[in-house]
């Protein structure tokens, strides 16, 4: 599967814990898409909502593209998920249920072309598990060098 990633939501992965994840497509115009091919976005602080039975993408900023020549789109605005009716009644029950929260965790080309955004059904962290995390992943670093310098000698 080659698919190009364009951006990624680390900060999403250090805030919350991830259940589950969805592929949904994306409503874009034409100069947000050469936006997207040239990488000028940014999915921090983004999350998904659920407005009359459709999910919306809310706080992703794409950077207006330099060479358009009219129809300048607001680099903030709503954009609209294209999920099926199916997977949506599924994402409203968990969201007002159990209290996740919708966060895109990627945004990239698939196969075809299409710009494709990687949803994720997520609990936020407690302070005390991000910190366990950190540790965690320096830990791990920590070892993985020792492990290295060991197959040197």
């Amino acid at each position: 599967m080659s698919r190009k990633v364009v951006a990624t939501n680390k900060k999403a992965f250090h805030d919350f814990h991830i259940e589950e994840t969805v592929e949904a497509g994306i409503v874009l115009k034409g100069s947000e898409v050469k936006s997207l091919r040239a990488g000028k976005v940014n999915l921090r602080d983004s999350y998904g909502k659920i407005k009359g039975g459709e999910v919306f993408l809310v706080n992703v900023h794409i950077s207006p593209y330099s060479h358009a020549t009219y129809d300048r789109q607001d680099p903030l605005r709503l954009r609209k998920l294209l999920l099926h009716r199916r997977e949506i009644r599924k994402l409203i029950g968990k969201v007002q249920e159990r209290g996740f929260s919708l966060v895109p965790l990627r945004l990239y080309f698939n196969e075809r072309g299409k710009v494709k955004v990687e949803l994720a059904l997520a609990r936020g962290k407690k302070l005390y598990d991000k910190r366990a995390a950190l540790k965690k992943k320096q830990l791990d670093r920590e070892t993985e060098r020792a492990v290295r310098d060991y197959r040197r000698y």
